[in-house]
């Protein structure tokens, strides 16, 4: 069974990690290796969904990459599953990365510790969003709102 590891190992740590266009990662800082689980040689190159966990909905892996592809910060809480199973949670700030003529060169993540209440409270949102039906589920849950101003709250 896995079990949650926690996050930071240091108060105002963060994880820094980026990848190209397609989400493949070139680069993690230090805590992000660490808490992974993984060495570097086995996450660059990798998919930066190997640290999804099967607990995130896919819906909202589906917002974050409409928001990135056109060229948007978004604020999103993820749980994240390391190498041997275990898993953390992260309130993460992902933008694009621009080249010089403003085409997306890639994307950065920053994550930091959420709050106990938030992961309470998006966990529980995020299970009501698993399987069929999770565009309109997701809807209803939001009530009106957009994902960023739904999770501001928390």
């Amino acid at each position: 069974m896995s079990q949650e590891i926690y996050f930071p190992p240091k108060e105002g740590a963060t994880i820094v990690s980026k990848t190209d266009k397609t989400g493949k990662i070139t680069y993690g800082n230090e805590l992000f290796i660490q808490m992974s689980g993984y060495t570097e040689s086995e996450l660059l190159g990798q998919p930066h969904n190997i640290l999804r966990h099967p607990d995130m909905p896919k819906i909202v892996f589906k917002h974050l990459w409409i928001e990135i592809s056109a060229g948007r910060e978004v604020h999103a809480y993820v749980k994240n599953k390391t190498k041997n199973g275990d898993f953390y949670w992260v309130y993460t700030t992902v933008n694009p990365d621009f080249d010089s003529i403003g085409n997306i060169t890639g994307y950065y993540s920053v994550r930091v510790k959420p709050t106990q209440s938030a992961v309470q409270k998006i966990s529980e949102a995020y299970k009501n969003l698993m399987g069929s039906d999770a565009d309109k589920k997701l809807k209803e849950i939001l009530g009106g709102k957009s994902y960023e101003e739904f999770i501001i709250k928390l």
